[in-house]
């Protein structure tokens, strides 16, 4: 059976990946995954705010203390407790490709071009395979034309490609005015893959303390309708590599992924949910499936169902929405 699929000019041996969570940011759990068939992590984000906080906290602690008393020191704000520092982040990741075989990821997160590209560059010579560009961005910013908000993402993406020599790919949001012609355009610019799609955690509010709740709820397999949807629909008409995120639980949402053409799905909720070992699940899983049917390779099933593969596309356009609703019944 070959499971192998081909990522960001990257060869796996099959399409299951290990996203951005916190079980990437411990060397043991990155030897369990592998262990487990899967056949790329990515680490968890490192945020520019991150890194300014460290600098900022250097600066203080080798200019400062030498020019005031000691008592003095108490008076700077204390620094943000991230999980993770940036020179932390860096030996995690030198440390994560000795321990593994499989291809290392790594994720940024940035807010300003210079942030976003000298990073890159370190984790490049820290020895990433790749870099996955964590683009959260809220234009929450009312004056922000669509057009504005779109040119921050390729001006980025321009930025960080002609500053590293690895491949990167773009956690994309759902949430632009054209998805497919946004797509189009970050490969144009640039961009090795596209992970479909980035979930930004909207705030709920606590009734008792009328405080806002900044928790994090875990996809469900109902999610991946959006991005399935998309994939299908850019898979065949754009040269990025396409990732599936979002809703993954079982086998079952791993292979109508690849079927609307994904080259890879990645998983963060199901490991959270199941534990590590579900990795060895999900890629016997689909093995399995492929043996049943008699299907010798993963490749023969990638875009079987992708829209322009089907006979009648209306699945992917507004006939379907139409049939949809004059077929249900209560």
């Amino acid at each position: 059976m070959d499971l192998a699929t081909r990522y960001l000019g990257l060869t796996l041996k099959n399409p299951l990946v290990a996203s951005a969570s916190p079980l990437t940011a411990d060397l043991g759990n990155l030897r369990r995954l592998e262990d487990c068939g899967a056949a790329a992590v990515v680490l968890p984000s490192i945020f520019e705010e991150q890194i300014e906080a460290e600098e900022a906290q250097t600066e203080r602690l080798t200019t400062d203390r030498g020019e005031s008393f000691p008592e003095a020191i108490s008076y700077f704000p204390a620094a943000v407790n991230y999980s993770i520092g940036p020179q932390a982040y860096l030996e995690h990741l030198r440390r994560a490709r000795e321990a593994v075989a499989i291809p290392v990821i790594a994720s940024l997160n940035g807010i300003s071009r210079s942030g976003w590209c000298e990073y890159a560059r370190l984790v490049g010579q820290a020895g990433a395979n790749a870099i996955e560009l964590n683009a959260y961005f809220v234009p929450s910013d009312l004056s922000l034309t669509a057009a504005e908000v779109e040119h921050l993402y390729l001006d980025l993406v321009r930025s960080v490609k002609s500053a590293v020599s690895i491949p990167i790919a773009v956690k994309l949001s759902p949430y632009f005015s054209a998805p497919g012609r946004m797509a189009v355009a970050l490969a144009e610019a640039g961009a090795d893959g596209l992970v479909l799609f980035n979930r930004f955690y909207q705030p709920d509010i606590d009734l008792t303390r009328l405080r806002l709740k900044r928790d994090i709820e875990l996809s469900r397999p109902a999610e991946i309708r959006l991005p399935l949807l998309w994939i299908g629909v850019l898979a065949g008409n754009i040269r990025a590599s396409l990732a599936a995120s979002s809703g993954v639980d079982s086998v079952e949402e791993v292979i109508k992924y690849l079927l609307v053409g994904a080259d890879v799905v990645m998983t963060a909720t199901a490991l959270l949910r199941h534990g590590l070992g579900h990795m060895a699940t999900l890629v016997k899983g689909l093995g399995n499936w492929l043996a049943a049917r008699d299907i010798g390779a993963v490749a023969s099933i990638r875009g079987r169902m992708r829209r322009g593969a089907l006979n009648d596309s209306t699945a992917f356009d507004r006939a379907n929405y139409i049939q949809i609703l004059q077929s249900y019944s209560a």
